[in-house]
């Protein structure tokens, strides 16, 4: 009995561990899929996030470029870099986020707007994970303290990352949240809106490894098929092994 208890106990960690592990409801969380490459991401740029929109002045930036050859901007022809350690700023600014790859740099001052992208297949009541890497950053050419924070919408409902202070030239680290939302219908809008201060410093908020999942869900058909067939096999098992037992008590009788 110890034996079945056991097993038991392992599949249900397994099959919980699956569902920890179920795919993001959140189509290119990542920003590795993008139309025209990497640049500005926005009413007044070419590249586009496969999944999301922008309405800001918002960049996708390729990994390892940020503060080096940065991001292009058709709006003003030129490139968007942010201050690091190839351009003066020892800050510690690193080539990706630790999501790795390409990553959204957004101004929370000037020409501001959200990225977003409408997530499909919600339960009304249900709650949901939304996860996230974020820092603060400046744009290279310009000096001075700053702030830098990201406000996240589920629908109506808004959730706030504490507002990072900056000093000139410097960088924040990137930094992991985890904010929860309840669902109110089976779609809803996924915001990130860049808030920063002050105007004419560009204080840039970056955002990578998004990821939305339900909290605390019940396993999935395929999950409990699983846990079912493997309940029937330990059945299966202990019949036999009783029946053995009790063949081998009548021989010895």
């Amino acid at each position: 009995m110890k034996t079945v208890i056991s097993v038991l106990a392992t599949m249900t960690v397994l099959a919980l561990g699956g569902q920890a592990k179920a795919v993001s409801l959140v189509t290119n969380g990542s920003f590795e899929t993008t139309t025209n490459g990497t640049g500005e991401f926005g009413p007044h740029g070419n590249a586009v996030a496969t999944g999301w929109t922008s309405t800001g002045y918002n960049f996708i930036i390729a990994a390892g470029v940020g503060d080096t050859t940065g991001s292009h901007s058709p709006q003003y022809s030129n490139q968007m870099i942010l201050w690091g350690p190839h351009n003066g700023s020892a800050n510690g600014l690193p080539a990706s986020s630790p999501d790795g790859g390409n990553y959204i740099g957004a101004d929370g001052a000037y020409q501001t707007g959200p990225i977003f992208q409408t997530i499909n297949g919600l339960t009304a009541g249900q709650k949901y994970d939304v996860g996230f890497y974020w820092a603060g950053a400046q744009q290279h050419g310009y000096s001075g303290a700053n702030t830098e924070q990201f406000v996240v919408s589920l629908g109506s409902q808004s959730i706030s990352t504490a507002v990072y202070s900056n000093p000139s030239h410097g960088f924040s680290g990137w930094m992991h949240e985890d904010f929860v939302f309840t669902a109110t219908s089976g779609s809803e809008v996924l915001k990130f809106l860049a808030v920063g201060t002050p105007t004419g410093v560009p204080p840039f908020s970056l955002l990578d490894g998004v990821t939305m999942n339900a909290v605390g869900g019940v396993p999935e058909p395929a999950t409990w098929a699983m846990m079912i067939l493997g309940i029937g096999g330990i059945g299966a098992m202990a019949r036999r092994r009783r029946a053995a037992g009790l063949a081998m008590s009548a021989a010895a009788a």
